[in-house]
């Protein structure tokens, strides 16, 4: 078992202790601050994002999306796909959700898109159970976001993105070893606000 997978590990269990007041106030800080980031990106124009459901013990990310929608900006969520890629559906409060054929999650019903329309939004929130000041994030262990991420960096459209964690797991920077396939990002959302993170180069 590697260090990635400790942290993961540890973190998850501490997701599970949190009370369901204090993840409803993780969410509602995540919508405010979150919306607040997706104004900045987008200059105060209506926009599209990327996002996800959180799910479970995740950081709800509900209120954010909905707060999006209320905003006027569009909302992009994933589905999964064989060997670990991506498609995306356009998101209301409408939609419909089922079971994903490809992982413990449920997925929005609608027109699919390809990773392709990721190039075109204006931000992407990440799920992540660990970020450290140096953006080098965990994920779920998937890979999926590893990969949309090193597909968009190879053809240099990378739109802003911001990992989606709470705010005790935003680390010290080097306390993630970062691998080959890893794709850093330079922001964190938190339920307490973002947080600049600095890449090296």
């Amino acid at each position: 078992m590697t260090l990635k997978d400790d942290i993961r590990r540890e973190n998850r269990n501490r997701r599970l202790t949190l009370t369901g007041q204090q993840r409803a106030d993780a969410g509602a800080g995540i919508a405010r601050y979150g919306l607040s980031w997706a104004d900045a990106v987008a200059h105060g124009e209506r926009a599209t994002f990327a996002a996800y459901v959180g799910v479970a013990a995740e950081p709800p990310t509900m209120p954010l999306l909905a707060a999006l929608h209320a905003a006027g900006h569009r909302v992009l969520l994933p589905v999964c796909e064989p060997e670990r890629r991506l498609s995306w559906v356009y998101w209301t409060p409408e939609t419909v959700f089922v079971r994903s054929r490809y992982a413990p999650i449920d997925e929005p019903v609608g027109e699919r898109f390809g990773s392709d329309v990721v190039k075109d939004v204006n931000g992407i929130f990440l799920p992540a159970t660990a970020i450290d000041e140096g953006g080098n994030r965990i994920g779920q262990g998937g890979g999926y976001y590893d990969r949309l991420l090193d597909k968009l960096d190879a053809d240099g459209q990378r739109p802003p993105a911001v990992a989606v964690v709470y705010d005790h797991e935003v680390l010290a920077a080097g306390a993630i070893p970062a691998e080959s396939f890893d794709k850093p990002v330079t922001a964190a959302l938190t339920p307490r606000g973002v947080v600049q993170l600095s890449p090296a180069d």
